[in-house]
């Protein structure tokens, strides 16, 4: 039996994996804050500017991170698990 050979994109996991960090799917110099105005505003939301993010750490969970978000416009609690759509919640 002959083994298979890596495709690209599992090429690309596996070093993206071994990056320091396990940076898996953020960029060099990708802000934790410009991921979740990215992420939010795929989904409908509006943030105009994201001026900073800051981990919720009683809310937080292994594999379930919450931040909350401030944005020029208004400010939100983003609640991320892994493969799932962020559960955004505007605050105020």
């Amino acid at each position: 039996m002959k083994p298979r050979p890596l495709s690209c994109l599992s090429v690309l996991v596996l070093i993206a994996g071994l990056a320091p960090g396990g940076a898996v799917g953020q960029a060099a110099g990708e802000t934790v804050q410009g991921m979740l105005a990215t992420q939010i505003r795929s989904q409908g939301f509006v943030c105009d500017k994201a001026l900073g993010a800051t981990k919720d750490a009683r809310r937080s969970r292994p594999d379930h991170g919450v931040w909350v978000l401030r944005c020029s416009n208004a400010s939100y609690r983003v609640s991320r698990a892994p493969d799932m759509a962020a559960k955004v919640e505007p605050l105020r």
